[in-house]
């Protein structure tokens, strides 16, 4: 196992997970990227290297990001076997994507149909150093044999994106080791150049040869003999003419001046070290989180363009072809601001290429009869507007795509993207220069965009798509009207700053985007009178108009689907609906809390603001098939909602859906948003970082159960600080260090306690979850009697004293306990747990109320009557039987068992997903509990904990009690209150 969290790591290949794990393993270096696809290829495989801005025309969807030719093919023949995956037997595979050095490699035991076997090792990398050199190397050993090997070394003359063409072979070349192409594209005609060699520490020759037009490649053939190995490397440049006018001579010149692979690796490493340390997030105590976050990290900085200002990051980055390489304003919103406050010159890149493409939005603003410049729904690499307005639909029709005519509100995103950089990092010439006329020529289109309504005395912007594309041709969307209203009063103020600091500049805006005292007092009064719709005494925001009005749809009805309800229901009927695709009022409210502009739907102050309008529209959001780009931003407002286990939930389903392809459609490419989202999950949401004026600083912070360490880095004008967040005993301790200065700011303990924990009185507990067996009823002797005869029947030693050291673990656990660690086939263990399971069903038949613990009864009856919520916690499988069988099944509101959670007690999640079904946060709940395991788990949810037993039994419980019998409620609630214990969660290592 990758204890560090550093690599990704496949340890068996399966053929239907071929184009999800292609983009799991995705490399590149910022200026291309390659899919996770073999060096000697696979039926049907997507062999892939896309280049930022070699785009080429085509039908429909107008221009796409284009397939350049495959550098990674290299064809292994051992002893005139050649080696493939779908042939031989594979006897060892292992896969590692390692995140801190950008190095894939790949080992292989492979048997071959004639029985030799061979030992192969490959590696692959895409320099960060040097961007135009990729270098894959293989280390073959035969094990068992002496024998013939052959290597051919190609490149791919004809690459094509689906089956669509798009290169045209102008000229090829061999040379001793190596071999060159240069080819242009049928329609944009870009130039490529690529050239590669190949070298080997066997005596032998490498010679390139070139059969046929577009069939050229360099090969070896050497003899290797048992045990040895012999290493061998393709080394490959490549160039555009983005970047050089003659880029096959270039690539050629350019692959001559290769060094060494050891120099080239310690270059390449330096870069990612450097990247790191300015970049990555460490999580202590959670694993998989922290894998994940550097997953992300990794992505989006291969993909992010370090040298070039005239790209962008598409939705899909370079993975894939999902909406053909287009950028969105997932770059603006989810990407910009990671960047900015890690690696500002790159977010200057990004937001450059908007500048660039200025003349583009305002064709398209010319085109739809308006002024200024509206940014296209699609970009690609003029600027134009390159959203398909027709796709084929499932059924076979053509369905009509509006977002590229009517959801502008990508206009106020790239503004936003251009604020939100400057204020980090206080750029004022970029400013002056660039982002100024941005933010003033986009508000120029939104000034002749907003339509007056005489009869309600306000403006209106009507026929629009918000971020929740569900809702199509809606008018006065929340999102984008309140957004406007943003526009228009920072415009303004953009405007009176360079007149202050830069009035030459601002005299040549002013002319050149006639910038008239009459357009600034309209913008001003579009500020005062744009629609909003907000309703001052509920706090809570319609989305669009007439939301309110459509049918109200419980999506629990849905429950274990596996697509979206837009393709459940279709375009129409989820147009009808209160159905979200992603968040919209929600994300409009992310937004402004990040704003100093202090008004009702900008004051982060206002916690009931949200709260209102999080409990209207979360639970009619389609979190798991909707869009990728909303979990994120649910998870940030569930920590302003002091909702950490729901955050946890929705940070993590942000966070592996490209590893884990939670969503089903990771093979279409990575998620763009969600890479940079789940940063800004963590760092705005659990560390709870608030921009101020003075620069970031850690407001409130919600670490997960079972974090003990985040830390982190923040680059704000020109200063970088580091962000430490450390837990112990549930106080956070935060320490902030500027490490240019080695000034240190430390909020110690006591201060953060006072910060984050009300007193008990003021967060009054909302539920209770009892665990069942030892608690609630006592069916230990049911269970002793079920595990004796299974013990008696496989000839094991059992008594009363072995059965109370399996008190509190699971029916697995405490299976592999009494077989005392032997090693036993999951089969096996699946027929005598569900053996030991039928003995105790049979055994328990005879429960009934009169079966209940004394002081049960009567304690579920006070909770009841005090509002109080009812869970149960329990790692058994059998708790809605023998709930059910004790009568009390109308009293519990949720029941959390062993068919819940994978994970059971002492880990947390037992409770975490009760508290969840009740609604609650952890710090809301009480668990009540008999064994250790489960006191523990209790505390590890960061929840108040009631111990039943002896004292040694439980570590930290807050209050110990020998049972429930004559136990009242306001004597548990008092005994609480008196402990004085802080409610925070308790990382249990």
């Amino acid at each position: 196992m990758d204890r560090n969290a550093w690599n990704v790591i496949e340890t068996e290949f399966s053929p239907s997970e071929l184009h999800h794990k292609e983009t799991l393993f995705t490399i590149g270096n910022g200026y291309l990227a390659t899919r996770g696809t073999f060096e000697e290829g696979y039926l049907g495989e997507n062999a892939t290297t896309f280049i930022h801005g070699v785009y080429d025309d085509v039908p429909v969807v107008y221009t796409e990001l284009v397939n350049c030719p495959d550098w990674l093919q290299l064809q292994i023949t051992i002893a005139g076997e050649v080696f493939s995956l779908a042939e031989g037997k594979v006897l060892e595979y292992t896969r590692q994507l390692d995140l801190h050095w950008g190095i894939l490699s790949r080992y292989v035991l492979w048997r071959s149909p004639a029985g030799n076997t061979v030992k192969l090792h490959f590696e692959r990398l895409a320099s960060m150093a040097d961007e135009h050199l990729l270098i894959v190397r293989c280390a073959i050993t035969p094990i068992d044999f002496s024998g013939v090997i052959e290597v051919n070394a190609s490149l791919n003359a004809y690459p094509d994106n689906q089956g669509v063409k798009h290169w045209e072979l102008l000229q090829e070349g061999v040379a001793d080791n190596s071999a060159w192409l240069h080819l242009h594209c049928l329609k944009s005609k870009i130039e490529l150049g690529i050239a590669t060699k190949l070298t080997c520490t066997a005596d032998t020759d490498v010679t390139a040869n070139l059969e046929s037009k577009g069939n050229l490649g360099v090969q070896t053939k050497f003899i290797a003999h048992k045990g040895q190995t012999i290493t061998l490397e393709k080394t490959v440049t490549v160039f555009t003419s983005r970047q050089v006018s003659q880029p096959e001579q270039t690539a050629c010149q350019h692959l001559a001046s290769f060094k060494s692979y050891s120099t080239l690796l310690a270059a390449h490493g330096a870069v990612w070290d450097e990247l790191w340390h300015d970049c990555d997030v460490v999580i202590e105590g959670d694993f998989t989180a922290q894998l994940a976050i550097r997953y992300n990290l990794f992505q989006l900085l291969i993909a992010a363009p370090r040298h070039d200002d005239r790209v962008s990051i598409a939705a899909k980055t370079l993975s894939g072809y999902a909406y053909r390489g287009h950028v969105f304003w997932d770059t603006e919103i989810f990407i910009v601001p990671f960047l900015a406050f890690t690696q500002p010159q790159v977010a200057k890149n990004l937001l450059s290429y908007r500048y660039h493409n200025l003349d583009g939005a305002r064709r398209k603003a010319s085109e739809a009869g308006y002024e200024g410049a509206m940014y296209p729904w699609e970009s690609a690499s003029t600027g134009d507007e390159v959203t398909p307005r027709w796709v084929i639909g499932p059924d076979g029709q053509p369905v009509r795509i509006w977002c590229g005519d009517i959801e502008l509100h990508i206009t106020t995103d790239v503004a936003y993207g251009v604020w939100q950089y400057w204020q980090a990092t206080g750029d004022r010439p970029w400013m002056q220069q660039q982002g100024a006329e941005i933010i003033l020529d986009t508000a120029v289109f939104w000034g002749s965009r907003v339509e007056w309504n005489k009869e309600r005395d306000c403006y209106e912007i009507r026929d629009v798509i918000g971020p929740d594309e569900n809702h199509e041709h809606v008018n006065n969307n929340a999102f984008t009207n309140r957004m406007v209203q943003w526009h228009m009063e920072t415009a303004s103020a953009v405007l009176g700053w360079l007149q202050v600091n830069y009035p030459s500049k601002a005299t040549e805006l002013e002319l050149k985007l006639n910038l008239t005292p009459q357009r600034l007092q309209h913008w001003h009064h579009i500020a005062q009178n744009l629609l909003v719709l907000h309703d001052p005494e509920t706090g809570l925001i319609e989305q669009c108009e007439g939301f309110f009005d459509l049918i109200d749809e419980d999506l629990s009805k849905y429950n274990g689907r596996t697509t979206s309800m837009q393709a459940i229901l279709g375009i129409e009927e989820t147009n009808q609906r209160q159905i979200l695709k992603q968040p919209d009022v929600l994300m409009l409210l992310y937004l402004m809390r990040q704003l100093p502009l202090k008004t009702p739907l900008a004051n982060r102050e206002d916690r009931a603001l949200l709260r209102t309008n999080w409990d209207y529209y979360s639970k009619r959001t389609d979190h798991t098939y909707g869009s990728s780009l909303g979990p994120a931003i649910h998870a940030i407002l569930a920590c302003d909602l002091d909702r950490t286990a729901e955050a946890y939930e929705h940070f993590m389903r942000a966070a592996l859906v490209d590893l884990k392809d939670v969503r089903g459609n990771a093979h279409e490419g990575i998620h763009a948003a969600s890479t940079g989202g789940t940063w800004q999950a963590v760092i705005f949401g659990f560390a709870g970082v608030r921009l101020t004026e003075t620069g970031p600083m850690v407001e409130t912070p919600h670490l997960p159960p079972g974090w003990t360490r985040l830390n982190f880095k923040l680059n704000w004008h020109g200063q970088s600080y580091e962000f430490d967040l450390t837990s112990n005993d549930g106080i956070t301790e935060v320490k902030v260090v500027n490490i240019n200065s080695g000034e240190e700011l430390s909020l110690g303990n006591e201060k953060l306690a006072e910060t984050l924990k009300p007193a008990f009185t003021q967060l009054p507990i909302k539920g209770v979850i009892f665990d069942l067996d030892g608690v609630l009823t006592d069916t230990s002797e049911y269970h002793y009697r079920g595990w004796k005869q299974l013990a008696d029947e496989e000839g094991i030693a059992f008594d009363r004293q072995a059965n109370e050291a399996m008190r509190g673990l699971s029916r697995r656990d405490s299976l592999l306990h009494l077989f005392g660690g032997v090693s036993i086939p999951e089969a096996d263990l699946q027929a005598m747990m569900a053996r030991k399971n039928s003995y105790y069903e049979a055994f328990i038949q005879d429960l009934s109320a009169a079966d209940l613990l004394p002081g049960v009864l009567p304690l579920l009856e006070q909770l009841h009557a005090a509002g109080i919520k009812i869970a149960i916690g329990s790692s058994s499988k059998n708790a809605h039987l023998v709930t059910g069988l004790l009568g009390i099944k109308s009293r519990i509101h949720a029941i959390s068992d062993g068919y819940s959670v994978e994970r059971h007690k002492p880990a947390p999640d037992v409770f975490l997903h009760a508290a969840m079904q009740l609604g609650l946060d952890p710090c809301e709940c009480v668990v009540v509990e008999d064994a250790a395991a489960g006191a523990e788990a209790g505390l590890a949810a960061g929840m108040w904990v009631v111990g039943l037993g002896p004292v040694e039994r439980f570590a930290a419980a807050h209050v110990i009690r020998d049972n429930l019998a004559d136990c009242s409620w306001t004597d548990l609630l008092a005994s609480l209150e008196a402990t004085k214990i802080i409610c925070l969660p308790i990382a249990v290592s």
